[in-house]
């Protein structure tokens, strides 16, 4: 897939499906089920036009310590109008592409240009390589820190960006104090920092959580930042970053400032409101695991009449 599709072009075809009039509020809910010995199922349908599509994925948080992926699944590509299946992608893979795309198209809208940035990366498994990519494919970076639980796992992306031509090391939660960039992608169910070190202008990007009690961030940032999320329904379903602290009565359901939507078709203007930090908070949609994934499909030469 990555010899097909690189992350900066993922993050133009979300773009192309939103400026089509693609609405996210109408994508179909994740299904989660249980699964006996700690596990879920998600199930991720999403059609278009054109096309169709469903994830099936796993989430197993034991299987690193047996030496397997924690994501698996497939995702099934079928033309819309005949739902005749057309292409089996791994969903781990897809998902490992997506994400960071989803990042890379807020980055475009939320962070500076015109001068290289320094990226705060906490975690070192296969979302936050992606996400150095992808952020490389929008932002010059002056300088990469990692922070993860594992040492030698931060030593290692670590030694990655340096072979990317970007100065890296490893890090600590309080150098978001000089971050003009925080990417959070870990299976952290607690904040990673303390959130008053963020300054203002900066950009706080969290992907690591889906569920409602789970969070990278913490009250304080949320509260004295401008949220943007892929959508309010899924968001105020899904993400801990915000239920939490609406739980705790420091904010409200109209704390989300506006919508991956509304920063690419210009509905909002880019860069955020001034004087204080702007969070990007994904949980993930079906709606982009299609988009990609018609992308791949198109870029390998097929197309829904072949």
């Amino acid at each position: 897939m990555a010899e097909l599709l690189t992350p900066a072009a993922a993050a133009d075809a979300l773009a192309d499906a939103l400026l089509a009039g693609l609405d996210p509020e109408t994508c179909p809910q994740r299904t989660a089920l249980a699964v006996p010995g700690g596990g879920e199922l998600l199930l991720m349908p999403a059609a278009s036009a054109s096309y169709a599509g469903v994830k099936i994925a796993g989430v197993a948080p034991g299987n690193p310590a047996r030496g397997l992926p924690r994501i698996t699944g497939s995702y099934l590509l079928m033309d819309g109008p005949t739902l005749r299946p057309l292409a089996l992608l791994d969903g781990a893979t897809l998902t490992t592409l997506r994400t960071p795309a989803v990042s890379a198209l807020a980055v475009r809208h939320l962070a500076p240009a015109g001068r290289p940035l320094r990226l705060v990366l906490f975690g070192s498994g296969p979302q936050a390589y992606g996400h150095l990519e992808a952020v490389l494919g929008v932002r010059e970076l002056s300088e990469v820190a990692v922070v993860a639980r594992q040492p030698i796992g931060a030593r290692r992306l670590a030694e990655h960006a340096e072979t990317l031509g970007v100065p890296a090391r490893t890090g600590t939660a309080g150098d978001v104090a000089g971050a003009d960039l925080v990417v959070c992608c870990t299976t952290a169910r607690a904040p990673l920092f303390d959130g008053r070190l963020v300054r203002p202008g900066a950009v706080v990007v969290a992907v690591g959580s889906h569920e409602p009690e789970a969070r990278e961030t913490d009250t304080a940032l949320i509260w004295r930042s401008a949220v943007y999320v892929e959508s309010r329904a899924a968001a105020l379903r899904e993400a801990g970053d915000l239920l939490v602290p609406e739980a705790e009565g420091a904010i409200g359901p109209g704390h989300i400032t506006g919508t991956l939507a509304d920063l690419v078709t210009g509905r909002m203007p880019t860069g955020g409101p001034p004087g204080c930090p702007q969070v990007f908070k994904s949980v993930g949609m079906a709606w982009e695991d299609l988009a990609v994934a018609v992308a791949l499909f198109e870029a390998a030469g097929g197309n829904s009449e072949t």
